[in-house]
C-alpha cells in the first residue's frame, strides 16, 4: 500500500507542508517521481488536457518541460478542509527561443486516505515577462527556504 504523508484530513500546519512537498516535487522536474504523489487512477484537468492515470499525467508533465525551460514554481496554499486544498502558484519559464513567461494558477486538489491525490483541477494563466522582471533565480531544483513566497513577492 502506497502511503505518501501528511494524511488528511488536514490542519493548517499539514496542509502547508502539503503544498510544500508538491512544490519541491515539481521543482524537480522528475515526471517519474511527481506522479507517485498521486493515486494510479488520478484525474487531472490542466489547461485543455484532461488526463487519466499515472501514465497520462507523467505524458503531460514530459511534454510540459520539453516546451518550459528552467522552470521555477512556488506554491501557497489557498484554503483546506479535510481531504482538500486549494493552492495558488506562479511559475518563470522560457521557451526554446529564450522568450520569458509568468504563469500564474489556481489548482484543488482531493486526496485519498494514503494521502495520495485522486484529483487535480489546474487553471493556468501565462503571461510574457521580460527576463530582467524575472522574481525566481534561485538554482534549479528545490527552492530555498529563506526565498520569499508569493505573499511577499507580491505576486
Amino acid at each position: 500500500m502506497e502511503i505518501r504523508p501528511p494524511l488528511p484530513p488536514y490542519t493548517h500546519e499539514t496542509a502547508v507542508q502539503k503544498v510544500r512537498l508538491a512544490e519541491d516535487g515539481w521543482n524537480s522536474r522528475d515526471p517519474a517521481r511527481i506522479v507517485l504523489a498521486y493515486s494510479p487512477d488520478t484525474n487531472w484537468r490542466n489547461r485543455a488536457e484532461f488526463p487519466q492515470g499515472r501514465a497520462e499525467a507523467q505524458a503531460l508533465l514530459e511534454r510540459k518541460w520539453a516546451r518550459e525551460l528552467d522552470y521555477r514554481l512556488i506554491k501557497e496554499l489557498w484554503s483546506y478542509t479535510g481531504n482538500r486544498i486549494a493552492v495558488r502558484f506562479v511559475y518563470e519559464w522560457h521557451d526554446d527561443a529564450g522568450n520569458w513567461f509568468r504563469s500564474h494558477g489556481n489548482e484543488n486538489w482531493e486526496f485519498d486516505e494514503n494521502g495520495l491525490m485522486t484529483h487535480r483541477h489546474a487553471s493556468i494563466n501565462d503571461r510574457p515577462i521580460k527576463a530582467e522582471d524575472r522574481k525566481f533565480f534561485w538554482p534549479l531544483g528545490r527552492r530555498p527556504d529563506d526565498h520569499p513566497g508569493l505573499t511577499e513577492l507580491g505576486l
